[in-house]
């Protein structure tokens, strides 16, 4: 893909992530910073088009403009719906804007519609389904948990979901397809709500999501990080690379999937075992540290993460997930 088309991809992608009014601003500021952070000098310096974006500088026609072969503009696409699904479903304005880019970039309506319906159902997933299993027996956990809140999971078990699904997570990071990497999100949340419900809480949608934003993992802002590591590497599937070739590679190198839903886990298990009552700043200082163990761990369970990796597929994750096919 040449650097043109990628600048467009990721414009439309930004567009995206602020086609909703309504965004919490740290969600917003999020997005930035991770958007300036995709630092890519061969195809786009992404802080002046993070501002071309918020200033209006471009249009939805004129970046679509810019993408010449069907796959590009397929992605495009992709990209531009799971970032407005990744917080949840669509607003009334996300919609609008998915609508205007369907057009602008001259897509099958039929095709599309299915990608946006399992993108929605995606992001519709209940968070009461089952957790993956890995079939990896977890070692004990490095990480101690704080408080004296009894839990109707044994230590152990609770290692064990953890590892679970962060090598599930770690695993659909390998995947190239948009949607994949879209199914790490309701899984992280289905993590956080069983470990909250085993020590008693009963949470919901809203609850979960301040929880991830409070220790610093955005949603919108998460996938777009996730995503965009791929495509400004040139790895995205159809565009390029491989299964365990170059987007192997490229999401090991930060292992960020798996080290985020480790880090997620173990921080939720302190924070519910403790009574709900660390401050923001604990939390985000106790998910900075267990991310960076969980960097060193990764490397030991990278070979269950391709072996999982290689056995998915867009309708086994929707199935996984609890969306449909």
């Amino acid at each position: 893909m040449s650097p043109s088309e990628t600048q467009a991809v990721v414009t439309l992608s930004l567009m995206a992530a602020f086609a909703d009014g309504g965004k919490h601003d740290r969600e917003r500021e999020e997005v930035r910073r991770i958007a300036e952070g995709l630092a890519h000098a061969d195809a786009v310096h992404l802080p002046t088009l993070v501002q071309d974006v918020l200033m209006k500088r471009v249009a939805v026609g004129q970046a679509a403009a810019a993408l010449q072969s069907p796959q590009a503009r397929q992605l495009a696409y992709e990209m531009a719906v799971c970032v407005c699904d990744a917080d949840g479903v669509q607003s009334v304005p996300e919609q609008r804007f998915l609508a205007q880019l369907r057009s602008s970039l001259g897509l099958d309506d039929a095709g599309a519609q299915q990608f946006t319906d399992d993108a929605q159902a995606l992001a519709a997933a209940p968070l009461e389904g089952p957790m993956p299993d890995a079939g990896v027996r977890a070692a004990p956990s490095p990480v101690q948990p704080v408080g004296g809140r009894p839990s109707t999971l044994a230590e152990a078990e609770l290692d064990q979901m953890i590892l679970n699904a962060a090598i599930t997570n770690g695993a659909l990071e390998l995947l190239p397809e948009s949607l994949s990497t879209l199914a790490i999100i309701p899984l992280q949340m289905r993590l956080v709500y069983r470990i909250g419900q085993s020590y008693g809480y009963e949470l919901d949608q809203g609850h979960v999501k301040d929880f991830l934003a409070t220790v610093g993992v955005g949603l919108t802002s998460q996938y777009l990080e996730q995503a965009g590591r791929k495509l400004l590497g040139g790895l995205l599937g159809r565009v390029g690379g491989g299964l365990l070739g170059g987007v192997g590679r490229q999401a090991v190198s930060s292992g960020m999937s798996f080290a985020a839903t480790y880090a997620l886990g173990h921080v939720a298990r302190r924070y519910y075992a403790g009574g709900r009552t660390l401050s923001s700043q604990m939390l985000k200082e106790a998910y900075a540290g267990i991310a960076g163990e969980a960097q060193d761990l990764q490397a030991r369970y990278l070979p269950q993460m391709q072996q999982q990796a290689r056995t998915l597929d867009v309708g086994k994750v929707l199935a996984m997930v609890g969306g449909r096919r």
